[in-house]
């Protein structure tokens, strides 16, 4: 059926091609924002800090997309930064929760984003499902708080589906973009050990996975967004270039350098983990890229 789904974080990476993707399949699309954008999508505005929004977003709306959140490798983190990437995704949450308490509303599903962070990194031994416990250090801290609160809204009587998003290729930005980057210029080199594994997704299959949260109504509670399979950073590396005709011939870029370059945030790319999609496909959703490479070659161009 066609719903009219309202989407917060419209304008990053997911949110855009998300956006594409819920109009090519009929559905009513409104973005809920920091600011007022123009064009043939409604655009309605909150103010995250200041707990306001603007109550004519929820007119109608069956499904709410929740992607809003700071962006985890935007900046180095310091104790502020910190600080607003936890707040941006629970307070967020909490917004969205108290408005839709005190407020009449036709919502019937919430879809909240999550991330596989939740499990922590640097277990190359362990394959995480849906009901293995929340790891250690900032970002598994960050994830575990915000599925906190987006939980509260099944105390609402509304569906809700979260998934936990693992790195998603795209060819506007994110990972892939970041790596072909060094790699077009003949200096890209695997990061650390480059033996860590990437959980990794084609971004037209994570909005896929998006859109069915939001139209099956039997899926409900956790589910991991990644890909089929798990490659090493090392292996990601070498796909990117021969899909680039590029050659690699630099040693690995050392850990020490890493951590000299990006500090606390060096973790989250010389670590990794691997993820099991099993439970989303046993809800019978089909991915459109099964392997590395077709995944790669639909994204970039020599």
């Amino acid at each position: 059926m066609i719903q009219k789904i309202l989407v917060t974080g419209a304008s990053g990476l997911v949110g855009s091609r998300l956006t594409e993707m819920l109009l090519e399949k009929g559905h009513h699309v409104s973005h809920l924002g920091r600011s007022k954008k123009t064009g043939s999508i409604p655009s309605f505005v909150w103010d995250v800090e200041n707990k306001s929004i603007d109550l004519q977003a929820f007119e109608g709306v069956d499904t709410i997309i929740h992607l809003a959140g700071a962006g985890i490798a935007d900046q180095r983190w310091t104790a502020q930064r910190k600080k607003e990437i936890l707040e941006s995704r629970t307070h967020s949450t909490k917004l969205l929760f108290d408005t839709l308490k005190n407020h009449s509303h036709t919502v019937k599903t919430f879809v909240g984003a999550s991330a596989i962070g939740y499990y922590g990194f640097g277990f190359d031994q362990e394959v995480f499902t849906e009901e293995s416990k929340a790891g250690s250090g900032f970002l598994a801290d960050v994830t575990r708080e915000w599925e906190e609160q987006t939980d509260t809204i099944a105390t609402l009587g509304l569906r809700l589906v979260k998934l936990r998003i693992g790195i998603v290729l795209s060819e506007k930005g994110g990972a892939l973009a970041e790596m072909a980057k060094p790699i077009r210029f003949g200096v890209g080199a695997p990061l650390g050990s480059g033996k860590q594994f990437l959980s990794w997704i084609h971004i037209d299959d994570l909005c896929a996975m998006f859109i069915k949260a939001a139209e099956d109504q039997s899926l409900q509670g956790a589910y991991n967004g990644v890909g089929t399979n798990w490659v090493t950073n090392a292996e990601l590396t070498k796909a990117i270039a021969q899909i680039l005709n590029r050659p690699l011939w630099l040693p690995n870029i050392p850990t020490f350098v890493m951590n000299l370059i990006l500090g606390e945030m060096a973790g989250m790319v010389l670590n990794g983990s691997k993820v099991s999609s099993a439970k989303i496909q046993k809800a019978g959703f089909q991915f459109k890229y099964l392997k590395l490479n077709e995944a790669l070659k639909s994204l970039l161009k020599a």
